[in-house]
């Protein structure tokens, strides 16, 4: 197939992306989908660099060669099991692409294919990201990193195809755009004992009640009222039998937030409220982080150069700037070490009404144009 138009480009992106689908892979375990990048990229003459597998980098010389900006994918699949009968519908049981990786992947490859045909037109060097493990901690994003992945990188940019923004919508923000993700499991040990005696233990679950009750505060009372955070317990474990004080109760949740600053005053309140509560009543509580993704904030300068952008290639009513949501992602850690910018591609309507990592998720592949021309005009109007 010769590509020559941006419909060309999105009709080989549809075909890839349906490929994909069909042969998901989970996080760290993509090495199929990693020779079906290699393959298409050596195909189109394009460099491969020496990074760790699953993930791949490639690079393309600009025509000035005096900055190079970065293009990122992620590659990976979810533990789920597929519903629905879309001829592409997973083959692999249990594993499936409910959250649209598979189209990330093919639109970079479609401006992969572009930049080999046309990049006498782009001056900048270009990166390419095929990103193994977004899914997952520890996060392929951050193992790219400490591998140099951005070493000579000055700015990096990435999209999600999003069905919470309307179909025909580019959203982003001047700021911060998606959630820290950290879990935690705090242990309460206290003194257990009959159910009818309750005044010779020191009951856990009761301890329990009072810090779950108290993490609340945190958001109305400590964290300053214009940061966004998130504390939930989703999971209790404590007591056998329904007359038995247990010795121990353990509590098990997430935690979201949109700043550093409030990762860190969640952090250590709850830490200290948990510690507190349980000495009070005579117990012990042990707070144990399981520390995820940093919260994503665009670069100010560089979401300015992207709404530009959108507005010059696109239109100004194609812009939304959305409000940030308290789901992670793994480009915050790219973020953390270059400027640039994350952005949604809007698909939500009748064909992408499920929402992500539900069963039924499915993608608008008539968006696809969009995200292939905004990548394009993003490295053709950088400087």
């Amino acid at each position: 197939m010769k590509i020559k138009t941006l419909n060309d480009l999105a009709n080989r992106a549809v075909k890839d992306r349906r490929f994909l689908h069909q042969h998901p892979e989970l996080s760290g375990e993509e090495y199929e989908t990693n020779q079906f990048i290699r393959n298409r990229l050596e195909a189109l003459n394009i460099e491969i660099l020496d990074y760790q597998p699953p993930s791949v980098v490639a690079f393309i010389r600009g025509t000035e060669g005096m900055k190079t900006i970065a293009l990122r994918a992620d590659i990976d699949a979810l533990p789920i099991t597929e519903e629905g009968d879309t001829p592409y519908i997973s083959k692999k049981p249990g594993v499936a692409h409910m959250c649209g990786h598979d189209g990330h992947t093919a639109i970079l490859l479609a401006v992969a294919e572009w930049l080999s045909i046309t990049g006498n037109e782009v001056e900048p060097n270009i990166m390419l990201i095929f990103q193994s493990a977004e899914e997952i901690t520890p996060s392929g994003a951050d193992l790219l990193i400490k591998q140099g992945v951005l070493e000579t990188v000055d700015a990096i940019f990435g999209i999600h195809l999003w069905q919470g923004l309307e179909k025909g919508k580019i959203g982003l923000t001047h700021g911060p755009m998606m959630a820290s993700i950290d879990d935690f499991e705090i242990i309460i040990q206290g003194y257990g004992g009959h159910g009818s005696m309750p005044h010779e233990t020191i009951d856990p679950i009761y301890i329990a009640t009072n810090v779950i009750q108290s993490f609340q505060s945190i958001i109305s009372r400590n964290l300053n009222p214009i940061d966004a955070g998130v504390i939930t317990v989703g999971k209790i474990e404590a007591g056998t039998t329904y007359n038995i004080i247990p010795d121990t109760a353990k509590l098990i949740g997430t935690i979201r937030a949109l700043t550093p600053q409030a990762v860190h005053t969640i952090q250590t309140k709850m830490l200290n409220l948990t510690e507190g509560i349980c000495q009070a009543f005579g117990a012990k509580g042990k707070v144990d982080f399981i520390l995820g993704t940093p919260p994503l904030i665009n670069d100010p300068k560089q979401s300015q150069f992207i709404e530009s952008v959108i507005c010059k290639e696109f239109g100004h009513e194609v812009l939304e700037i959305v409000d940030p949501v308290m789901g992670g992602e793994d480009f915050s850690y790219y973020l953390q070490e270059k400027p640039g910018s994350f952005i949604f591609i809007g698909m939500g309507g009748e064909k992408s009404q499920y929402p992500h990592h539900h069963p039924r998720f499915d993608l608008d592949e008539e968006v696809f144009p969009d995200a292939i021309k905004l990548f394009i005009e993003i490295v053709k109007h950088y400087k």
